[in-house]
């Protein structure tokens, strides 16, 4: 690189402080996607931006990030390939007023951003898919990173044929060539450049209608037809609520729903079309413990709250994320009841309350803070603010919110002004308590549950009594159990606060229930088992729930040796969640029960040191690295597989690798 081109490249990149977007308006954007070797991560293409300059200047720029070749035309006749290794940069005499258009070329081999799964084996999952939240769009396509610019994207894909394609918008073409096929996306609607994504792999779909006719496409691996209903149990019922509760006609033109390996959230809002981790893809069995509905309707939320109407900085964070667990919260209420909205909103008021004896509280508006913070304290302030405004008023702040910014950027005062609108109050004291101030206002959310709901004001005297009189020994909670209508109540009589004090004779009686929720709670904090209790607490082995078999069957091992081979035969066929939590534990006891199937030993443990290949989700295979650490039996094979895990694109699972990769090194 020439002396004179250095210098243009410090002297532009010094100018990127100011904000791009005063002075240009990238209107439209159509991609033509195509792949190279998969097993290398390659993926280039063509992009065309239409934009508008708003201030004349000398220069604009698209992010672009470790691209190996990229180039453009402008106006189809000035030639350029001006770049930094992170930005390409357009030098031209851009005058007020003036359109424009850019065709860009681009290769690329992503590390981040965009994610090739099972590429490089002849087994697996073969998936590709993107997350640009955090991760940067511009680390695949030559785009915008700052989401104060919206842009239209058109996506263009061209794919093997024996794979479904899924992107932003609607599938408008699907033309099929020789051995691939190019499937055409439209978005009649801006979004900002880290919304936009695609999903590549073998799925079937189905498609239902919602009240308001948008079609939600949910998408299912062809081995997983029996797991479709309980994963999307609920989808129409949660976005009629939300769509009728928010006030706003959903504002894209279909909603779809996708499963991936190894995805490094639980689910991510890319605009009408969710991208959520598989390990959501679950049985009936399963929905009593891990359901996807909670995710779902987080993730739908957001379709309004952050992609309808983006944040301008981080600073203005709990707008997208507090509003969504906010609307979550309300539309599970819809589906399971007031009893579990409240229990919700107390257990997001303890963790709160934590994260502020710790010392670690921050302000909502400090675009640092934690997601606590964002996700739990920022629901709790919608509650507080809706309860001190009214509902009438609150919703119509909502509405007029959406409907005044909608496909724009929003701070707190936007949302503020309107809710004051509404109301004819004046919020500045409200703003300062709730919004600015560091410390949590719980013993307020703590009154508003009490007065709201009976459940929660019996559980919060509990909580009381049990403060103050705990220390003496004839103390129990025994007397709340009869009376106790709601399960969560019920539940946490026999939480791990609560079970010291709880006598054997109530816990018998729990035992013969069946309240599902209440027995789970036993088998995880009930440890101990005294021989009167055996023959109930053995059967929660029979219990519809994967946690509470689990668990139980770990417990019963453990307190009754004698016994451990009837423990092991009873559970043998069950797999558990998507991640075989009660499989991974019940070939790790198989393996250290003495004398049990001695002729299956050798099966069981490649079965277990299977499941820690790269093949398997992550989740299967932290299972099966841990039970083989603690048995320590993590031979060849698994050292191999987990010396993969460390370099894994989860930056959670490559830490645990990582971690444990030092304690078996000093073993």
């Amino acid at each position: 690189m020439n002396r004179f081109l250095i210098i243009i490249l410090l002297l532009f990149t010094s100018s990127l402080q100011a904000q791009q977007t005063n002075y240009v308006d990238f209107k439209t954007a159509k991609a033509d996607i195509v792949f190279g070797d998969l097993s290398k991560k390659e993926v280039g293409g063509t992009i065309v931006y239409e934009f508008e300059v708003l201030k004349s200047t000398d220069s604009i720029y698209m992010d672009a990030v470790n691209f190996s070749e990229i180039k453009y035309v402008l106006d189809g006749a000035i030639k350029g390939e001006l770049y930094d290794g992170k930005h390409l940069i357009i030098k031209y005499p851009f005058k007020l007023n003036t359109r424009h258009r850019i065709d860009v070329t681009w290769k690329a081999k992503p590390t981040k951003a965009m994610y090739f799964i099972d590429w490089e084996y002849e087994e697996g999952n073969k998936q590709i898919w993107t997350q640009g939240q955090g991760k940067y769009t511009s680390n695949w396509l030559p785009s915008i990173d700052d989401m104060n610019d919206k842009i239209e994207f058109d996506l263009s894909i061209t794919f093997n044929k024996d794979y479904d394609v899924i992107a932003n918008g609607k599938l408008t073409n699907h033309q099929v060539n020789n051995s691939t096929i190019t499937w055409h996306y439209n978005m009649q609607q801006p979004m900002s450049s880290y919304l936009v994504a695609l999903a590549i792999g073998k799925y079937y779909k189905n498609t239902e209608l919602s009240k308001s006719g948008v079609p939600l496409e949910m998408y299912y691996y062809p081995e997983d037809s029996l797991k479709f209903e309980p994963t999307y149990r609920y989808t129409k019922q949660l976005f009629d609520f939300l769509e009728e509760e928010i006030g706003v006609p959903y504002p894209w033109q279909n909603y779809k729903q996708v499963p991936v390996k190894d995805f490094l959230y639980a689910g991510m809002e890319n605009t009408s079309t969710t991208i959520f981790a598989d390990s959501f893809v679950i049985d009936s069995i399963a929905f009593v413990d891990k359901n996807y509905a909670n995710v779902n309707a987080h993730e739908l939320a957001h379709q309004w709250f952050g992609n309808l109407v983006t944040e301008t900085s981080g600073t203005h964070h709990w707008l997208q994320e507090g509003f969504a667990t906010y609307y979550a919260l309300l539309a599970e209420r819809d589906v399971f009841g007031d009893d579990y909205y409240y229990w919700q909103l107390y257990e997001y008021a303890q963790e709160l309350l934590e994260q502020d004896k710790a010392e670690q509280g921050t302000s909502l508006l400090d675009p640092k803070s934690s997601s606590t913070t964002f996700y739990k304290k920022g629901a709790w302030v919608l509650h507080m603010l809706r309860e001190q405004v009214g509902d009438k008023a609150f919703k119509t702040a909502i509405k007029n919110y959406l409907e005044k910014h909608q496909f724009k950027n929003v701070e707190t005062d936007d949302f503020i002004v309107e809710v004051e609108k509404a109301s004819g109050q004046d919020l500045d004291e409200f703003v300062k308590v709730w919004l600015e101030s560091d410390i949590f206002q719980y013993e307020k959310c703590i009154n508003s549950l009490s007065k709201n709901s009976k459940q929660m004001s019996k559980m919060i005297e509990l909580d009381q009594e049990l403060l103050f009189s705990s220390h003496s020994p004839d103390y129990n909670v025994d007397r709340y159990f009869d009376k106790a209508t709601s399960l969560q109540l019920k539940a946490y009589l026999f939480s791990k606060d609560m079970i010291t004090i709880v006598h054997d004779s109530i816990i018998k009686k729990a035992l013969n229930t069946k309240d599902i929720k209440v027995r789970q709670a036993l088998a995880i904090n009930k440890t101990e088992i005294p021989s009167e209790l055996k023959a109930d607490y053995e059967t929660l082995l029979n219990d519809e729930s994967y946690l509470t078999i689990e668990k139980a069957l770990f417990n019963l091992w453990l307190n009754f040796p004698q016994e451990q081979k009837k423990y092991l035969s009873k559970t043998k066929g069950i797999q558990g969640f998507n991640d075989k939590n009660v499989r991974i534990l019940w070939l790790t006891l198989a393996l250290i029960t003495e004398d049990f199937e001695p002729e299956n030993e050798n099966m069981y443990f490649e079965e277990l040191t299977d499941y820690t290949d790269p093949r398997y989700g992550f989740e299967i295979r932290q299972n099966a690295f841990l039970y083989l650490q603690q048995i320590k039996a993590c031979k060849e094979a698994c050292a191999e597989n987990l010396k993969q895990a460390a370099d894994h694109h989860s930056w959670q699972f490559s830490k645990f690798a990582k971690s444990l990769l030092e304690v078996i090194d000093n073993d």
